[in-house]
């Protein structure tokens, strides 16, 4: 009988759950023995490693955060820390790995299969940036993020404002520009292109000279300094400016159907590279298509905006 563990890693994502249910029900229906790693790869490390059940993932596939935990293993990063871990798989005769996070978890999991470990890779992570694939809980957090220009949208209007709301995504602008083009910003900012101050002052200027109420500036963590800009913007245009920062409310909360949906269809797929014996893979989605691709073309790739997305928003705020 094949053995395999399945364990979540890094920031936790809306749809982990239901990625782990589809892996745990999937190994069941292909008679494989199935553990949870609670704690990531910590846990791993410490051996907390427990056997999974159907009835373990009931009622979980509408629910945030993850059942398994999660961590950012400094552990994991050294050799020592990786060979405790494998180690304490081996006890158990499990030669199978399915790692459910961001590029830092697959990073880990490519590492750990050189030491002879089967791993496939999940991607789940709000800030869509790994290579190749549309991730686990993007969905839910733009939508998240698009709840909170909607409502803050609002006020501006009632109070003649300027917004400034601040998304996650340091050092990828995929939530801020999805979010910011569904919601209609004037002004979306992202680390992949320099921002334009003028630009922004400019938009919002004209706006109010032909009686527009309000302005919304969409911003991606880090790519600006938040009050400098607010207090740079009510300096040059004299409007009441006011800022938002979301933060981890985006990763939280009920996935939606299609964070569901796609992490249902991915922690199959995972299964069925164990199932065929496959190894060192990530599973990919891309056009409504899911397939498994090397581990190896995902870690060294970078991710760039739809610069074309961009385009459109600049346009359409105009």
């Amino acid at each position: 009988m094949k053995k395999l563990a399945v364990l979540t890693s890094g920031g936790d994502a809306p749809g982990m759950n239901a990625a782990i249910r589809a892996v745990v029900r999937s190994a069941i229906y292909y008679g494989m023995e199935v553990f949870g790693v609670q704690h990531g790869y910590e846990g791993l490390i410490n051996g907390n490693i427990h056997p999974m059940s159907l009835g373990s993932v009931a009622d979980i596939i509408h629910r945030g955060g993850t059942i398994l935990q999660t961590s950012r293993s400094r552990g994991f990063m050294t050799d020592e820390g990786r060979q405790r871990a494998l180690n304490n798989l081996k006890q158990q005769d499990i030669e199978n790995l399915i790692v459910i996070g961001g590029k830092g978890t697959l990073t880990g999991a490519f590492a750990f299969s050189h030491l002879g470990i089967r791993a496939i890779g999940i991607p789940a992570t709000i800030d869509n940036d790994i290579v190749f694939t549309r991730s686990i809980g993007f969905d839910t957090a733009v939508n998240t993020a698009l709840e909170a220009i909607n409502r803050i949208r609002d006020t501006a209007t009632s109070h003649g404002r300027v917004f400034i709301i601040e998304v996650m995504g340091k050092d990828c602008g995929e939530i801020a520009l999805a979010a910011g083009v569904a919601g209609g910003a004037e002004s979306i900012l992202i680390p992949e292109i320099a921002p334009d101050f003028e630009q922004i002052v400019t938009k919002i200027n004209n706006g109010m000279k032909r009686g527009k109420l309000h302005s919304i500036i969409v911003v991606a963590e880090g790519v600006y300094p938040i009050m400098e800009l607010k207090a740079n913007l009510q300096q040059a245009t004299n409007q009441d400016t006011r800022v938002t920062i979301l933060g981890h409310v985006q990763r939280g909360g009920t996935p939606t159907a299609a964070d569901r949906i796609l992490a249902s269809w991915m922690g199959k797929e995972a299964v069925e590279c164990i199932n065929k014996n496959m190894e060192n893979m990530m599973i990919a989605e891309n056009q409504g298509q899911i397939y498994p691709i090397p581990l190896a073309e995902v870690i060294y790739g970078k991710k760039s905006p739809e610069i074309s997305m961009f385009a459109l928003a600049r346009m359409l705020s105009i």
